[in-house]
């Protein structure tokens, strides 16, 4: 056996991104990739043979069942995916593996009888997926388009909308934010993108930041948007969210609002290469408090500012880097968010969102959507 280390990963890609990247071969059911001494392996089912040898972006696909014929020929009464594994990897001399955190547990304890040291590190357990090609951003870049176009569709629908005893009619009835997030949803689909957990949340629903809103939308009063789609094509995400009303809101809505997105268009000009998260996130945290704007527990409710200003996307819809508290330096190539709000219950919420792509001397803006506060017909 030699010092050398082996990467491996049994997973389902079709949710397990860091196996997806590894060999852009989706799949519903788990397989094994292992990258040995320069060599990227797959071990597949019979039922995915022919395909992974067509799409995945590795040197060469082995058979499960025949490994495993081959282990009963042996002697091996009920060999498991663990004992497939040591089968290849036997022939190689290793007995060191890198694995995610993710690992399955069933699988780690096996290997470990069979005298395999396991370790693994922190996300990106793949640390070149943090910066996105020119062709991860084309991707992003398409999603974002999708989710403007979609987002555009339902704010028509709220220009349309009649104020009246303090929530939106539409059609004769309440406009539901449950109907303006399958009008969004829909709208996705037909852009072969899939949103989940979509947010259109208005008056005292947008001051909890994940609630996805539910009921009659309020007249005179903030909503948030909140769409965060991925492709179904390509499975890059994007992210976007606006804060809008319909009908009049009040001076202190009006002031609350211009305070966001005066600090996130800020926070926007600080990004670069090199650039401290944690700094940026702190600047947002003291301007919001210059302009009154206390973040604290008040009726065992936080109101303030009280997340993160950003976080990396790509095949995932949170990855690193963080702009936060425990924020980190920016990178060239990075594709960040940068979304600051404020939530006070009884006045009403505001939400920004932007993506953008840190560059050597500033970002590109991946966002084209306007940022308009007051809907007007």
């Amino acid at each position: 056996m030699t010092d050398e280390r082996a990467t491996l990963m049994i997973a389902a890609s079709e949710s397990d991104s860091n196996l997806y990247y590894a060999t852009r071969f989706m799949a519903p059911d788990p397989f094994i990739f292992i990258e040995v001494k320069g060599e990227r392996l797959l071990v597949m089912s019979d039922l995915e043979m022919d395909r992974a040898k067509s799409q995945a972006t590795v040197d060469r696909v082995l058979s499960y069942s025949e490994v495993e014929r081959r282990l009963r020929a042996e002697g091996v009464t009920e060999p498991g995916t663990a004992d497939v594994v040591h089968a290849v990897l036997q022939e190689r001399g290793l007995q060191r593996l890198l694995v995610p955190g993710n690992f399955p547990y069933i699988h780690a304890a096996r290997l470990q009888e069979l005298g395999y040291q396991l370790a693994t590190k922190k996300e990106p357990f793949f640390e070149q997926r943090v910066v996105k090609t020119g062709e991860e951003v084309r991707h992003i870049e398409a999603a974002q388009r999708a989710t403007e176009a979609a987002v555009a569709a339902a704010h028509d629908v709220l220009r349309a909308a009649i104020p009246r005893g303090g929530v939106l009619w539409s059609d004769g009835v309440p406009l539901t934010s449950e109907r303006i997030k399958q009008l969004i949803n829909v709208k996705l689909m037909e852009r072969d993108c899939v949103a989940q957990h979509t947010i259109v949340a208005g008056g005292e629903q947008a001051c909890d930041p994940h609630n996805e809103g539910s009921g009659p939308l309020p007249a005179d009063r903030s909503i948030i948007f909140d769409v965060f789609p991925r492709s179904g094509q390509s499975r890059y995400f994007a992210d976007m969210s606006r804060t809008v009303v319909r009908g009049t809101p009040s001076p202190e809505l009006r002031r609350l609002y211009q305070t966001v997105k005066d600090s996130q268009e800020e926070a926007i000009t600080k990004i670069r290469d090199g650039a401290d998260g944690a700094k940026i996130h702190q600047g947002i945290c003291a301007r919001f408090e210059a302009a009154g704007y206390r973040t604290e527990l008040v009726n065992g409710r936080m109101q303030g500012y009280f997340h993160g200003t950003g976080h990396g996307v790509g095949l995932d819809i949170h990855e690193p880097p963080r702009i936060s508290r425990t924020g980190s330096p920016l990178q060239e190539g990075h594709v960040v968010t940068v979304e600051p709000g404020l939530y006070y219950p009884g006045l009403g919420a505001v939400r920004i969102e932007d993506m953008v792509l840190v560059t050597r001397n500033g970002c590109r803006n991946l966002t084209n959507y306007p940022k308009t506060f007051e809907l007007e017909c």
